[in-house]
């Protein structure tokens, strides 16, 4: 008879590896699989510039949680976490995610998302084979993935969908779609079980500033310039990260092995409308000494290179076979976000 996971004997359902769990979206998908009391989550992560213990606190004592700092390519760590813990699923998170680092600096984005990964998958393999009976048969590799693999879109009404074409167009989005395809020939030549999913740009407390919505709640509670790209034109399909947390979980233990899923918020607005939204809500929450609303402080700078038009996702699939679908509508997600840094605003000028 084969050993059940250590998980199962221990009272949880499974045992999932979360590689990059220190990130934004890692430590929510760690928040939400250790609130739900039947699943052991390991969080793997080497804590780069934009990894958050912070954003782990509410799990870091649970008896279901454990933190590992290491990177996916240390081989001999990730084996020992696989065996020692029995695992039987990977949520595959570890990336380098800002396409204008990606634009300076290439070079990580390719040893950590096509690399990285490749190290991952060898370690993620050669585990699952000393698997048996049911631990084999529930073993699932998640990857997840972004929109941006699949280039951009015209301003009209398509949406990109499981079956859209890959055109990256930045290193990021290039380095993203690599790591896609070699998971998908782990799956096709070793028969490893994967699941993959694809999603739009995500929002929410514990973002690394630098992304749009909170580096311009950060720069606008400042009191500084808010700059936006080109025109401002440029459209995003906004997904609240606890939604995405959701889905994630959804996708790993229902989705079919082999399948893609494309996971989107079904909200799409323009940059320049984020971050006028975003100014409106301050006018009300903190407005500047001076009585000047905050969208006299938006300036518009020149444009990146490469810069996607559009962004949408049709997440029909997912809602249809697996019952997901976001329950965060973008004006209640962005009040609370405004809210969420405005209070670490006030508590550090404190």
């Amino acid at each position: 008879m084969s050993r059940p996971p250590a998980a199962v004997a221990d009272g949880y359902d499974r045992c999932i590896l979360v590689t990059g769990g220190a990130g934004f979206i890692g430590s929510a998908v760690c928040r939400h699989l250790v609130r739900g009391g039947r699943t052991r989550v390991i969080n793997l992560d080497k804590l780069t510039y934009a990894a958050s213990l912070s954003a782990l606190a509410e799990v870091e004592q649970s008896p279901c949680y454990r933190f590992v700092q290491g990177d996916i390519g240390d081989r001999a760590l990730v084996g020992r976490i696989l065996a020692e813990e029995r695992v039987d699923g990977v949520m595959h998170l570890a990336a380098e995610s800002h396409v204008d680092r990606s634009i300076d600096g290439p070079s990580v984005f390719v040893e950590t998302n096509v690399t990285g990964t490749f190290h991952l998958l060898e370690m993620a393999l050669d585990h699952w084979r000393t698997l048996t009976g049911e631990a084999k048969a529930r073993f699932r590799f998640h990857h997840v993935s972004t929109d941006e693999v699949f280039g951009d879109l015209p301003f009209d009404s398509s949406r990109f969908d499981e079956a859209s074409p890959y055109r990256p167009s930045s290193p990021y989005s290039a380095s993203k779609a690599a790591s896609d395809h070699l998971v998908r020939a782990w799956h096709h030549t070793y028969g490893l079980p994967v699941v993959l999913s694809n999603c739009s740009n995500n929002y929410g407390p514990h973002q690394f500033p630098e992304k749009l919505i909170p580096l311009t709640i950060m720069r606008a509670a400042a009191g500084q310039t808010l700059p936006v790209y080109g025109t401002g034109e440029n459209v995003r399909d906004w997904l609240h990260v606890e939604d995405h947390a959701r889905a994630l979980e959804t996708v790993l233990r229902c989705g079919v092995v082999g399948e893609t899923y494309v996971i989107g918020g079904r909200t799409e607005c323009s940059n320049i409308a984020v971050v006028t939204r975003i100014c409106d809500l301050l006018d009300s929450k903190m407005p500047l000494p001076d009585g000047t609303p905050h969208r006299a402080l938006i300036r518009m700078v020149a444009d990146r290179p490469g810069h996607d038009r559009r962004y949408a996702i049709d997440p029909s699939r997912i809602e249809r076979e697996l019952g997901w679908r976001a329950e965060i509508d973008f004006a209640r997600g962005l009040a609370t976000t405004v809210d969420w840094y405005l209070e670490r605003a006030r508590g550090s000028a404190g």
